[in-house]
C-alpha cells in the first residue's frame, strides 16, 4: 500500500481550511499540514516535505502565487506541483495560474464531494 501523499495546504479563512483539512484527511486520505498563510506555508515546507501544493489564491500576506514564487527558490521544491483555489475564474486570470506552473485551478465554491477525486486526478495526471 502506498503511502499518503503529503499536501501543504494554505488557505486564510477558517472555515474552508477546516472542510477542506476534513474532506481531503477522512475522504481523501491525505497527508495535510494546513497553514494559515503563504508565508505560514514557506515556514513549514522544510519540515512536513509536502509532495504537492494546495494554495488559495488571495490571501493577506504573502498569497498564494507569491508563496509559490518563494518556494521555487527551493531547490528541493523547485518541481513540487502546485493547484491554486480561487474564486477568481475569468479565463484569463486561470491561464495565468497555469502558466505559473499549476496542474490545476479548482473554482470557489468548490464541490466538497469531488475535491479529493479532483485533487487526486491532478496528482495522478502530473506525472504523465
Amino acid at each position: 500500500m502506498q503511502a499518503p501523499i503529503r499536501i501543504l495546504y494554505a488557505e486564510d479563512d477558517p472555515d474552508i481550511r477546516q472542510l477542506v483539512s476534513m474532506l481531503l484527511e477522512f475522504a481523501g486520505g491525505f497527508t495535510l499540514k494546513a497553514c494559515s498563510s503563504g508565508l505560514e506555508a514557506l515556514n513549514e515546507i522544510d519540515a512536513f516535505e509536502p509532495q504537492l501544493l494546495l494554495f488559495d489564491v488571495m490571501m493577506p500576506g504573502m498569497n498564494g502565487p507569491d508563496a509559490l514564487s518563494q518556494i521555487r527558490k527551493l531547490e528541493a521544491y523547485r518541481d513540487t506541483p502546485v493547484i491554486f483555489m480561487t474564486a477568481k475564474v475569468q479565463p484569463d486570470e486561470m491561464q495565468g495560474y497555469l502558466d505559473l506552473g499549476a496542474v490545476r485551478v479548482i473554482s470557489k465554491p468548490f464541490d466538497p464531494m469531488t475535491l479529493a477525486e479532483e485533487i487526486q486526478e491532478a496528482w495522478n495526471k502530473k506525472s504523465v
